[in-house]
């Protein structure tokens, strides 16, 4: 993951002397999402469900910035994911769920968001993302067993498939997240995401205007 943060960061250094600066916002729906808890979140041996999931019932919003030209560009983005719904798919232990996915990518094609034609496009990104189950409460009866539930990391994978144009893009979305060091631990998201790239900026630098 440091490797990855460091060719990113590389990326954005050298888009950003030679290309446009873009910022937004971004929104997200999730079909379908999962969330697995560490195994130490409950008593030794427990065969009580880790597992939480909700089904067309998740959204998420947070701040978008891009830089790069039509066919390329490196983004950041920060959201907050909410699933008020969010149940244990093996008991009933509470409700509601939420993530906090912090994502970089590599944009292609129409998913580059400074495309002046409607173009199709993907993105590759990785990160990570803090998560959360059983959001409002535990209920007393496996509160009681010795089951918590407190905010896990873990690393995200992403691949998108969508377009867009002029600062508009959509896409379809699977990320998956997963942490060596805490046995248990992963996440699953599957959805559509909008963003709106609504402040861009003209090329901030090019070689040739120094001539």
């Amino acid at each position: 993951m440091m490797r990855l943060a460091f060719i990113l960061s590389l990326m954005l250094a050298v888009q950003t002397a030679y290309s446009q600066l873009g910022l937004g916002i971004s929104s997200s729906y999730d079909l379908y999402n999962v969330y697995s808890n560490p195994v130490a979140d409950q008593p030794v041996g427990s065969e009580i469900s880790r597992k939480n999931g909700s089904a067309l019932s998740s959204f998420g919003i947070g701040p978008k910035l891009w830089v790069g030209g039509e066919s390329f560009s490196v983004s950041a983005e920060a959201l907050a994911n909410l699933s008020p719904l969010g149940l244990s798919l093996g008991d009933y232990k509470g409700l509601g769920a939420v993530s906090f996915p912090i994502m970089g990518h590599l944009n292609f094609g129409g998913m580059s968001s400074f495309n002046k034609l409607m173009k199709a496009g993907f993105s590759i990104g990785g990160g990570i993302q803090y998560n959360r189950t059983e959001l409002f409460g535990l209920t007393d009866s496996f509160e009681g067993q010795g089951v918590t539930r407190d905010f896990f990391k873990t690393y995200n994978i992403q691949v998108g498939v969508g377009g867009g144009l002029n600062g508009f893009t959509g896409k379809f979305y699977t990320r998956y997240g997963f942490n060596p060091d805490i046995d248990g631990a992963w996440n699953l998201n599957i959805g559509l995401q909008m963003s709106l790239n609504f402040l861009m900026t003209k090329n901030i630098y090019r070689p040739e205007s120094a001539l």
